[in-house]
């Protein structure tokens, strides 16, 4: 096995493939998913916060909106960084494991396209 670098590039282009594609199906299940429940658990941890602060019920003051609407932006980034993250992640192990299985020769694409109509 060669230690050049062009080999080492090669046999890392799957990965990147595969992080790519997890980015991709993380962003798209973050809007399909994540986004309306990120804000709803953002908006209660700062009903939670701004009770504690201020006293439950809540006042229609300016201060308490400005809190919650803050938490409920941070629950939405931070399904978001859970969503893409974990979906980057997932790629970039499939495009890792599909370079070791092609490395090793067990993986061979050629019988896929064997039943292809031309």
């Amino acid at each position: 096995m060669k230690t050049g670098r062009g080999l080492e590039a090669k046999t890392e282009e799957m990965a990147k493939k595969g992080l790519y594609a997890g980015v991709g199906a993380g962003l798209v299940l973050f809007a399909l998913i994540g986004l309306l429940p990120g804000s709803f658990i953002g908006g209660v941890i700062g009903i939670n916060i701004c009770g504690g602060i201020f006293g439950l019920p809540l006042t229609a003051s300016i201060l308490p909106r400005i809190i919650v609407g803050a938490c409920m932006v941070m629950g939405v980034m931070m399904s978001g960084v859970v969503f893409v993250t974990g979906g980057a992640i997932a790629g970039w192990l499939s495009g890792h494991i599909f370079d070791a299985l092609k490395e090793t020769g067990t993986a061979d694409m050629t019988h896929a396209h064997a039943g292809r109509i031309k």
